[in-house]
C-alpha cells in the first residue's frame, strides 16, 4: 500500500512523533521511582533485588542500542521504529500485569529492548526528515528537550498514578502513547526500504550486546555485592573479553555491525565522548538532587518533582530557542565545551548543600546553572555525532551516540552511588547523607570537566555547525 508524500506540515508532525519517542524512553526510566515500595510489597522483592526493576531496563537498553541502529540501517528505520513500539507495548503490559519478581524483571527488560530499537531509528528518521535543511538544529533541539521533559513527567506521573490509581499504571501509561504514535507513523514518517546489500553481523551483535550488558550489570550491581567480589570482577572481565572479541570480529567482517573506520572520525569520537560524560554527570546530578530533596529536605516525591520544574523549563527554553542560534554563530565545539564547563560549575556549587538547607538557597540557583550548561552541550554534541557519519551509517551512528549517553548514565550513576553510600554508610543520618550527596556532586563535576577537556582537545575542527555539516546528509 502506497502513502502520499510527506508535506512540510506532516514533517513537523513526524518530529513530534520522534520527540515523543525520546520522551517515552526517558520517562520509562524515571516513572517507576515512586512506585517501587508498592512493587516491592506486592511482588515480594527483597531490598537487594528491587533495584533490578530499574536496572533490567537500563541493561537491555544499553546493550541493544548498537544492534538497534544496525537493524534500522539494514531493514529501514521506520520498520524498526514500529517494531520497537510493538515490543515496548508488550513489555509494558507484562510489567504491569506481572505477579512475580521474575515476570516483572522480564517485562522491564523487554521494555528496554523496545526502547533500544526505537531510539536509534528515531534519530535516523529525524535526519531523513530534516537533514540538509536549515531546520535541522531546531529539530535536534526539540528532540533533545523531550528528554528532560520525560524525566520530570515521569516523576509526576509516577506519583499521581501510584497514589490515585495503582502501581501497574506506571507501566500501562506507555501503551496509549505508543498506540497514538503508531497511528500516525505511516503518514508522517518517511518510508524506508530494506537495503539489498545489507546483512546482520550476528556474532558482532551477540558479543557487543553481551559485553555491554555484562559490564553495565557488573557496575550497577557492584554497590550491593562489592566491587572486589568474584561476581563483579568476573562479570567485568567477561564483558571486556566479549567487547575485545567484538572489535576483532568487526575488523574482519565484510558487513560489520560497526565499521571501525567510523570510530576514527575525529568529530564522531569526540562528540560521543562528550555525550558519554554528559550523561554520566547530568543523570547522576538529577538522581541525587531528587534524593537530597526527599531524604534531607523532607520533600514528598511529588514536591520534589515540582522542584525540578524550573530546571526542566530552562533546559527546554534554551534547547529550543537559544542553543540553535548560538551554535550557528559560534559552532558546536564552543557550545559543547562551554556547556560542560557550566555544568561542572553548577555541580560544584551543588556540592555546598547543607543538611539544614533549603530549596531556594541550596538547590535552585546551582541547578539552573547546571541546567543551562547541559542544554548548551547536549544538542550540538548529538548533532555532531550523527552528522559525522556517512548517510548509509546514520542508524549505526545514532545507536552509537545513544549508547554513549545511556551507558555513561548507567555507569556514572552506579559509581557515584557507591561513593555516596561508601561515605554515608548503610543507615545514615541527614548529615551523613548530605556528605554523601555532596561527594557525588563533586564527582559529577569532575566528569563534566573531563568532558569539556576531551572535547577541546579531540574535536579538531574548531568551528562545527549542523548548519554546514547537515548538507552532507540528503533529505
Amino acid at each position: 500500500m502506497s502513502h502520499p508524500p510527506i508535506t512540510p506540515a506532516k514533517r513537523w508532525l513526524g518530529l513530534a512523533l520522534i520527540a515523543m519517542a525520546q520522551f517515552v524512553v526517558i520517562m520509562d526510566t524515571s516513572i517507576i521511582g515512586v512506585a517501587l515500595p508498592d512493587i516491592q510489597r506486592e511482588l515480594g522483592f527483597t531490598p537487594e533485588s528491587l533495584s533490578w526493576v530499574f536496572n533490567a531496563y537500563v541493561v537491555a537498553f544499553g546493550g541493544l542500542l548498537l544492534l538497534g541502529g544496525r537493524l534500522a540501517d539494514v531493514f529501514g528505520a521506520r520498520k524498526i521504529f514500529v517494531l520497537g513500539w510493538i515490543v515496548l507495548i508488550a513489555g509494558s503490559i507484562l510489567a504491569g500485569a506481572a505477579g512475580t519478581v521474575g515476570l516483572e524483571i522480564t517485562g522491564r527488560a523487554i521494555q528496554g529492548a523496545g526502547s533500544a530499537l526505537i531510539a536509534p531509528a528515531a534519530l535516523t528518521l529525524l535526519m531523513m526528515l530534516f537533514g540538509g535543511t536549515s531546520d535541522l538544529p531546531k529539530a535536534f533541539a526539540v528532540y533533545g528537550a523531550a528528554a528532560p521533559i520525560g524525566g520530570t513527567a515521569g516523576v509526576f506521573l509516577g506519583g499521581v498514578l501510584t497514589e490515585y490509581v495503582s502501581w501497574p499504571w506506571v507501566f500501562y501509561v506507555t501503551v496509549p502513547i505508543a498506540l497514538f504514535v503508531l497511528a500516525f507513523t505511516a503518514t508522517s514518517l518517511p518510508r524506508t526500504v530494506r537495503k539489498a546489500s545489507g546483512s546482520i553481523d550476528i556474532v558482532g551483535a551477540l558479543t557487543v550486546t553481551g559485553g555491554l550488558a555484562a559490564v553495565v550489570y557488573a557496575v550497577v550491581n557492584a554497590p550491593e555485592v562489592g566491587w572486589l567480589t568474584w561476581s563483579t570482577l568476573g562479570l567485568l572481565s567477561g564483558g571486556l573479553v566479549l567487547l575485545v572479541i567484538f572489535f576483532l570480529v568487526q575488523a574482519r567482517s565484510r558487513n560489520p555491525l560497526l565499521r571501525l573506520g567510523l570510530l576514527r572520525t575525529p568529530l564522531l569520537g569526540a562528540a560521543n565522548g562528550a555525550q558519554l560524560l554528559l550523561g554520566a554527570a547530568w543523570v547522576s546530578m538529577w538522581f541525587f538532587l531528587n534524593l537530597y530533596l526527599q531524604q534531607v529536605l523532607g520533600a514528598s516525591a511529588f514536591a520534589a518533582g515540582a522542584a525540578l520544574l524550573p530546571m526542566t523549563g530552562l533546559v527546554v527554553l534554551v534547547m529550543v530557542a537559544l542553543a540553535p542560534r548560538l551554535q550557528g554563530r559560534f559552532g558546536a565545539k564552543a557550545l559543547i565545551v562551554s556547556g560542560l564547563l557550566l555544568l561542572a560549575a553548577g555541580l560544584a556549587w551543588l556540592a555546598f548543600v547543607r543538611a539544614d538547607g533549603n530549596y531556594a538557597v541550596d538547590v535552585l540557583p546551582a541547578s539552573l546553572v547546571a541546567a543551562l550548561g547541559m542544554s548548551l552541550a547536549f544538542v550540538p554534541s548529538l548533532g555532531t555525532a550523527i552528522n559525522a557519519a556517512p548517510p548509509a551509517e546514520t542508524g549505526v551512528a545514532s545507536g552509537l551516540v545513544s549508547t554513549s549517553y545511556q551507558i555513561g548514565s548507567a555507569l556514572g550513576l552506579a559509581v557515584l552511588t557507591a561513593v555516596v553510600y561508601g561515605i554515608s554508610g548503610t543507615d545514615p543520618s541527614r548529615v551523613e547523607l548530605t556528605q554523601g550527596y555532596s561527594a557525588a556532586f563533586i564527582g559529577a563535576a569532575i566528569l563534566a570537566l573531563v568532558g569539556a577537556l576531551v572535547t577541546a582537545i579531540a574535536m579538531r575542527t574548531p568551528r562545527v555547525s549542523t548548519h554546514t555539516t547537515a548538507h552532507s546528509v540528503p533529505a
